[in-house]
């Protein structure tokens, strides 16, 4: 069975991110303050990581390749990965290693509460990816992993705290996790099987 050469490719260009934001702080290429740069880029390419997440089923659905749902994992792994990396740079830059400002933060800034929440949804989505975990939940697994819905849209409204002086950029990812949610509804995902029977014809009848 040949190693699927995607795997390493994904797996490339997720973690280079992350070291090239290191590198440019280093260089102190990131601006005045680059502890937030880094922070906010952490955050966004969560989000980035997460709609991309919820594409793959769409992408299944219209060309019939079940790769797709293996770099979903793959995907929603990186995207928690990515989450990690922004809470744990929210402490250490942000709030300077002081752990007990936490609770004060979290009284005083919703939007902190809010990405909390949504970081608590992730943890659990990681901890039930693996094979075992499946088996072990069994049709609850479904179930479980439908929080990803949830998700989406409290990493949006964190989101929308955050960067309220750029909405624009917000409304582009709104629009793609609403577009992407709406793919799930039933009549929408019915026409998307219709769409690929359709191009399936096309293709024999040019064959």
């Amino acid at each position: 069975m040949r190693y699927p050469v995607w795997r390493p490719a994904v797996f490339a260009c997720a973690a280079s991110l992350p070291l090239y934001w290191l590198y440019l702080g280093w260089q102190f290429a990131l601006g005045p303050d680059p502890g937030k740069v880094l922070v906010d880029n952490l955050g966004e390419g969560a989000l980035v990581l997460l709609l991309l997440t919820l594409s793959m089923t769409p992408m299944q659905r219209l060309t019939e390749w079940g790769g797709w749902l293996a770099v979903r994992r793959q995907l929603g792994l990186w995207c928690f990965t990515y989450a990690l990396l922004h809470l744990s740079g929210y402490l250490y830059f942000l709030l300077g290693g002081e752990f007990s400002r936490l609770g004060e933060e979290l009284r005083e800034r919703p939007y902190v509460l809010v990405g909390g929440l949504g970081f608590v949804g992730l943890t659990v989505l990681a901890m039930t990816s693996s094979r075992w975990s499946m088996r072990r939940l069994g049709k609850r697994w479904k179930k479980v992993h439908r929080l990803v819905y949830i998700i989406v849209i409290v990493v949006l409204l964190h989101m929308l705290w955050v960067v309220r002086a750029d909405s624009a950029r917000w409304f582009l990812y709104a629009g793609t996790g609403v577009a992407l949610l709406l793919l799930r509804v039933p009549v929408v995902a019915a026409a998307l099987d219709t769409l690929r029977g359709i191009r399936g014809k096309s293709g024999r009848k040019l064959k």
